[in-house]
């Protein structure tokens, strides 16, 4: 029996895809929370085969969550399970320890391929994704978008800004000085050419890093 951890800050989308798992032989839920934090505590209290875990969460998120799962059991298979799937995003969040990384948009049955997938040991990225970080590799210049010059802390924290968080709070849920925070911000503008976080979110939705309804919940969790 595979069990999984949910992982999304919507209650809607953990209830969808708890009912598509109830109907599946040898998988069940074993847990759901609605936070990276959560996602990490849980994990180091229990016992759990893979976690299907969202990108976009107020707190630290699913990449940092991510990193932070896989520091403790290296041995964590975790899915991103995300709306996003534009280079840089899925080739860091596979250098941060996933398993897996699938849209939102895929087909309940690629989900239950997935999951069996990491169980097994290997790794499963959506055929679409895979095939752009294929070519992102073969002809760079044609995939790359201004954030894949961004290390994966500095993106993290780009996905931190963009959902309305300050300096003060990233720095406690990353357990950074505020300092710290601030010099990541600084060489970020620095790399984007941009001079503020307005304009590093509007760079954001404009190149498929955030889209209408993660900024209307940034707006809801500030």
């Amino acid at each position: 029996m595979i069990s999984v951890l949910l992982v999304d800050d919507h209650e809607l989308v953990r209830a969808g895809i708890r009912r598509i798992l109830e109907d599946i032989k040898g998988i069940r839920v074993a847990g759901e929370v609605n936070c990276g934090e959560d996602a990490v505590k849980w994990c180091r209290s229990n016992r759990v085969d893979v976690v299907l875990m969202d990108m976009n969460m107020p707190g630290i998120g699913g990449l940092e969550a991510t990193r932070k799962i896989v520091r403790y059991n290296p041995d964590s298979r975790i899915i991103m399970l995300t709306i996003h799937t534009e280079n840089p995003l899925p080739a860091k969040v596979m250098q941060a320890g996933a398993s897996g990384y699938l849209s939102k948009g895929a087909a309940p049955q690629e989900m239950i391929n997935a999951i069996r997938a990491v169980y097994s040991g290997q790794r499963y990225i959506a055929s679409d994704i895979a095939q752009q970080m294929a070519l992102s590799q073969i002809e760079p210049d044609k995939a790359e978008t201004p954030f894949s010059c961004l290390s994966e802390r500095e993106l993290q924290i780009m996905l931190m800004i963009t959902r309305g968080q300050k300096v003060t709070e990233i720095s406690e849920q990353l357990n950074l000085s505020p300092k710290t925070v601030n010099s990541y911000r600084y060489r970020m503008f620095s790399k984007l050419n941009i001079s503020g976080d307005v304009e590093l979110t509007h760079l954001a939705i404009r190149h498929g890093m955030l889209n209408a309804e993660s900024l209307i919940n940034s707006e809801k969790c500030v």
